[in-house]
C-alpha cells in the first residue's frame, strides 16, 4: 500500500513540475511587459526596476537576490544599461541557470543594431554607454523582435506550452503593426520637426517616427543641466521654433518648465517604461501615451 502511495505521489508531482510556471525576473519594466504578453498566465514575474525610477540606478534590495535566485529566466538589456546594479546581484544569486550563454539568460540587445556607439569613451564624455545607447526598446519594431526573442526562450525553456508563446508573439506582432500604421499616420505631419529631451532616451524612437532630437537639457549624458548650457539651448530652441521638450519621471521637470517658458515651447511628459505614467500599463498603451502627447505638443 505505501509503495503504491509513493508512486502516486510521485507521478503527481511529475504531473505539477512539467507545468510548473517559469520563473521569470526581468530588470526593467518594458521588458517584463513584453514578458507579460508572450507569457500570459504561463509565468510568475518579478520587475525589478520601478517604471518610475531612472534605470542607470535603481536601488537594489535583498529580495533582487532572492527573485534572482529562484530565476527560470533573467530578461536584462544586454547593454550596460544595468551595470551600475545589476552584476554585483547576479553574484550574490549564484545562479546558474541565468548566466550569459545559458538558456534562461535572455539580453534584449541580442541581434539588435544599436546606434551612437561612441568612438571612445571617457569621463569626459558624461554617462556614455560603450556599446551604444541602450534605449532601444522605445522604437517598436525592436520591441517586436524583442517580445519574438522572448517567446522562442519561454518556448526553449517550456516546450510544453510552445504554441500557446508563440500563438501570443504572433498576435502581439499583429498588434504592433498595426498600430505602427496608426502612429505613423499621426506623426507623419511633424516629420524632419526638431523635439528637445532632458536626456539622450529617445534616438530610438525618433528614428523610427522621423523625428530629431539631438539638443538636450543635459549638457552630456547624465550631468545636470547648467545655467550656461541652459541659455544656448534656449537660443537654439528659439532659432529653431522647436516646441517640446520630453521629459521623464525622474528628471526635474521644473527646469524643462522655465526653459518651456523661455521659449514658447510645451513640456512633454515621455516615460520609457510602461507604468511610468497614468494609463500606460502595457506597451502598446505607452506608446499611444507617447504619440499622443507629442502630436498635441507639436500643433
Amino acid at each position: 500500500m505505501k509503495k503504491i502511495l509513493l508512486i502516486l505521489c510521485t507521478i503527481l508531482a511529475c504531473g505539477l513540475s512539467a507545468h510548473a510556471k517559469l520563473n521569470v525576473v526581468a530588470t526593467l519594466p518594458d521588458f517584463s511587459s513584453l514578458a507579460r504578453e508572450i507569457g500570459g498566465d504561463k509565468i510568475d514575474i518579478v520587475t525589478l526596476a520601478k517604471p518610475t525610477e531612472d534605470p542607470h540606478f535603481v536601488d537594489a534590495r535583498p529580495s533582487f537576490v532572492v527573485s534572482l535566485r529562484s530565476a527560470d529566466v533573467l530578461i536584462d538589456g544586454g547593454a550596460e544599461l544595468e551595470i551600475g546594479w545589476l552584476p554585483p546581484l547576479l553574484q550574490n544569486a549564484r545562479n546558474p541557470k541565468i548566466e550569459i550563454g545559458k538558456p534562461g539568460r535572455l539580453q534584449a540587445s541580442q541581434g539588435i543594431r544599436l546606434m551612437n556607439v561612441p568612438a571612445n569613451v571617457t569621463r569626459a564624455a558624461g554617462d556614455v554607454h560603450a556599446l551604444g545607447n541602450p534605449h532601444f526598446a522605445a522604437d517598436p519594431i525592436i520591441a517586436k523582435a524583442i517580445a519574438q526573442h522572448i517567446a522562442q526562450s519561454f518556448s526553449a525553456l517550456d516546450s510544453v506550452n510552445a504554441a500557446f508563446y508563440d500563438a501570443n508573439y504572433k498576435k502581439f506582432e499583429s498588434t504592433i503593426d498595426a498600430k505602427l500604421q496608426e502612429w505613423g499616420a499621426a506623426l507623419l505631419p511633424f516629420k524632419g520637426q526638431n523635439v528637445v529631451a532632458y536626456h539622450d532616451s529617445w534616438p530610438y524612437f525618433a528614428h523610427r517616427f522621423g523625428l530629431k532630437i539631438d539638443i538636450f537639457l543635459e549638457p552630456k549624458p547624465g550631468i545636470p543641466p547648467s545655467p550656461s548650457h541652459l541659455v544656448e539651448v534656449i537660443a537654439q530652441m528659439k532659432a529653431q521654433k522647436i516646441k517640446a521638450i520630453m521629459v521623464e519621471p525622474f528628471h526635474d521637470r521644473k527646469i524643462a518648465e522655465k526653459v518651456a517658458s523661455a521659449t514658447g515651447a510645451k513640456v512633454v511628459d515621455f516615460a520609457q517604461f510602461p507604468g511610468g505614467m497614468p494609463g500606460t500599463d502595457s506597451y502598446v498603451k505607452l506608446i499611444d501615451k507617447l504619440v499622443a502627447g507629442l502630436v498635441a505638443a507639436l500643433k
